[in-house]
């Protein structure tokens, strides 16, 4: 939802709720990253008209202390990045006894092996395809391999732990991202920018 007209945000959570199958809600701090984008006003806008599962996705420092505001806001999903929490784990298992899908976010450069120990307490592992902070980047081709490594662990393990991909996702790499074993493509500027915004939704799916 970074991308969308934020002057029409109503318009644009309808098509959402027309044709995608859930809210993406990227939370921004200017410190964890160096923008800022939006909080709790407009998360719980959108809440009221969703009819479709939000997504946050924590971009912000101390990401506990909010924990309980996100899940009475209404998410379902709600992932944060390794390196803002002092327990990542406990964070996790915090997030999950709210009854909201607790997940893991990492950027391109966060080494997987700091990952795959924490994969237990994760419903979802958020990979990064850009770096986390703007809207708007070139996928990372670099991810495939990543997705390919972070899979390969998961079914090792024999883990419930679905994988979502964030970044520079559009029709051009969304049946090359799900035949590597993504489960969840989240996709901000190849849709709003379109002129038709749910006839890229229908393409990737």
């Amino acid at each position: 939802m970074l991308s969308a007209d934020f002057l029409n945000l109503g318009k644009d959570v309808d098509m959402v709720n027309r044709n995608a199958d859930l809210f993406h809600l990227d939370i921004m701090d200017g410190v964890l990253v160096p923008n800022i984008s939006y909080g709790f006003p407009v998360v719980e806008a959108i809440a009221r008209q969703a009819a479709k599962p939000m997504d946050a996705h924590l971009m912000i420092v101390h990401p506990e202390k909010y924990v309980e505001r996100f899940a009475k806001a209404g998410v379902s999903m709600l992932s944060f990045h390794a390196e803002a929490s002092e327990d990542p784990a406990e964070t996790l298992r915090m997030i999950r006894s709210f009854g909201v899908r607790a997940g893991l976010a990492f950027n391109p450069d966060y080494p997987l092996e700091k990952v795959f120990p924490l994969l237990p307490e994760c419903d979802f592992a958020l990979l990064m395809s850009v770096f986390a902070g703007f809207g708007g980047q070139k996928f990372i081709p670099g991810t495939f391999g990543r997705l390919a490594a972070l899979k390969a662990e998961i079914v090792s393990r024999g883990l419930d732990c679905m994988i979502e991909v964030d970044g520079g996702v559009s029709p051009d790499n969304a049946h090359e991202l799900a035949e590597a074993g993504a489960d969840i493509l989240v996709a901000g500027s190849a849709v709003f920018k379109a002129s038709d915004p749910a006839e890229v939704i229908r393409r990737m799916k």
